[in-house]
């Protein structure tokens, strides 16, 4: 991947409806190329999917938190059940003193406190402790950028 990739990735990150034509115009292609070079990105796995930014408290989701999941055991093969709770947005087995950690949205606080409930539900679950964010400062993408500032 080269600059002109990483270029088109930040572009179409902040707005992925824009024409090839915008797009080239941006990073000194034609359309063509452009569609070309976006193209391959997806057939690379580069570009997962393409997806509206929806404003989470406009939908019910004005409650967010992480929370970590301690165990009895390895989790590591526990992702359906992670996945079949609709609250959870993203799930990770991580290192340290929990097992997994999870991003959950909820409405209400009453509602997280069933997400808990249901988190004990998973196999070799054995505690939980939420943290509720009252505030978020910022949220941003990857940086396809990020190889170009080394």
């Amino acid at each position: 991947m080269d600059h002109i990739d990483r270029a088109l990735l930040a572009r179409l990150q902040q707005d992925a409806t824009q024409s090839y034509a915008a797009l080239g115009r941006a990073v000194g292609l034609s359309a063509g190329a452009a569609h070309e070079r976006v193209r391959k990105l997806r057939e690379r796995g580069v570009i997962r999917r393409t997806a509206a930014d929806v404003d989470p408290a406009a939908v019910g989701g004005g409650v967010l938190a992480y929370v970590t999941v301690d165990s009895t055991s390895w989790m590591g093969d526990a992702a359906e059940s992670f996945a079949a709770l609709p609250e959870i947005l993203e799930a990770h087995v991580i290192a340290g003193s929990a097992s997994v950690l999870v991003k959950v949205r909820t409405a209400t606080t009453e509602q997280l406190q069933d997400v808990l409930r249901r988190l004990y539900e998973i196999d070799g679950v054995s505690g939980t402790r939420a943290t509720v964010v009252l505030e978020t400062f910022f949220e941003r993408p990857v940086s396809p950028l990020i190889a170009d500032q080394e």
